[in-house]
């Protein structure tokens, strides 16, 4: 079995890194350390590079039909790891999660209907329905004593009028890396299936479970989970493949399914671009999986590596140790700065690019969002800085 680097350098500045090249546009110093945007600093897998390069040795890129072993390993991959049976007619490619959301959002939302979602999360989540002229429903999470978060039925209730017609689902969730359990999840069905709502389940995260967690594909949950629902997938965060669009729908209700797929086969969204159906397959393989669990255990330790450090040096700052993902959500608090206060200690004091809480909605006043996929001595760096910023203001 091959054993993989994952504390080998990787220069991506100048290769038009939304990571690195943007960092003078959105934050206005290009020597940062980036800690932001959820891709990873380890390098793409081989086996997906070295698929990618033999289709390239032959040179030609013409119009393309999917490789029949395309969609089969996606169905493998899911129920290997999530005892999920898809069948091969509930899937279709879609260019890109959030871009699948607005898809979504324009096809079973009418203009003076409204979307639900689970702040602090995603920012796009509002984003995108907010963009397509639909109005935004807020049911925040909860927080628990424990740092942990939990969904607000009573408030869920009180807030999902008629013109409610779609609730979108962070599972896992981004950014406090909760894996959904099973009663939580056949509860949010229940609710919406009552009420005719749509879920719309952003499952993107769903191979990063760690520790032993489990995630749950919310159509799984029940019948009613599985005639309200459109779930989104990609092997783009697992295996850092964000650049090549490679994402993918399953809708098991017949009639959720036919007027998706109509719409998108209208649109030709359902056609997938040369590379995404090669680098999917070869991601989904034995290879992608022997990768797959060395990089969560790297990451696992890097997660670990924060929390003591926190503890041990800033324990202003409190990491929530994830669930699921390589994003960690820091609950900076105790400093007691507001928000322009807390964004310049990070990105002025301590030379660090990191998502402010914020940009997640309610809830994420006070936090920061970091993201922990990259080399061990590159947090251990950034951590310095932030002990060293953190102390000038004590």
């Amino acid at each position: 079995m091959q054993i993989y680097d994952f504390d080998k350098p990787v220069d991506r500045r100048g290769t038009g890194s939304l990571k690195y090249d943007a960092l003078q546009e959105r934050y206005g110093n290009p020597r940062l350390l980036p800690l932001w945007v959820a891709d990873m600093d380890f390098e793409t897998p081989p086996f997906i590079t070295d698929a990618l390069r033999r289709r390239l040795d032959h040179s030609l890129f013409g119009y393309t039909v999917e490789p029949p072993e395309y969609f089969d390993s996606i169905i493998k991959w899911i129920y290997d790891r999530h005892g999920w049976n898809v069948k091969r007619d509930w899937l279709s490619f879609i260019p890109g999660v959030v871009k699948g959301i607005g898809m979504a959002v324009n096809v079973f939302v009418k203009e003076d209907e409204k979307v639900i979602i689970q702040p602090p999360v995603y920012h796009p989540f509002r984003l995108t329905p907010l963009g397509n002229k639909r109005k935004v429903v807020m049911n925040p999470l909860k927080r628990n004593g424990d740092g942990t978060y939990s969904m607000d039925f009573d408030n869920l209730a009180a807030v999902a009028d008629d013109k409610c017609r779609m609730l979108i689902l962070s599972n896992p969730h981004n950014p406090a890396g909760i894996v959904w359990d099973r009663d939580t999840l056949a509860r949010l069905a229940r609710f919406c299936h009552s009420r005719n709502i749509i879920v719309i389940s952003d499952e993107i995260h769903c191979d990063m479970a760690l520790w032993g967690n489990r995630h749950i594909p919310f159509a799984t949950v029940s019948e009613e989970a599985a005639a309200c629902c459109i779930t989104f997938g990609a092997p783009s965060k697992t295996f850092n493949i964000a650049g090549i669009v490679s994402s993918y729908s399953i809708i098991p209700d017949d009639r959720l399914r036919a007027r998706f797929h109509e719409w998108l086969a209208a649109n030709e969204f359902n056609e997938p671009t040369l590379f995404a159906p090669i680098a999917t397959i070869a991601a989904f393989s034995q290879e992608g999986e022997q990768w797959r669990n060395q990089m969560l255990r790297y990451v696992e330790g890097n997660i670990g590596f924060i929390a003591d450090y926190c503890r041990e040096n800033i324990p202003e700052i409190v990491p929530l140790r994830p669930q699921a993902s390589f994003l960690v959500w820091l609950d900076c608090r105790r400093l007691g700065l507001d928000h322009d206060g807390l964004t310049s200690l990070f990105v002025k004091e301590a030379g660090l690019a990191l998502n402010d809480g914020e940009m997640f909605g309610l809830g994420g006043e006070g936090f920061m969002r970091l993201n922990a996929a990259t080399r061990r001595a590159v947090l251990e760096e950034a951590l310095d800085r932030l002990r060293s910023a953190v102390g000038r203001i004590r």
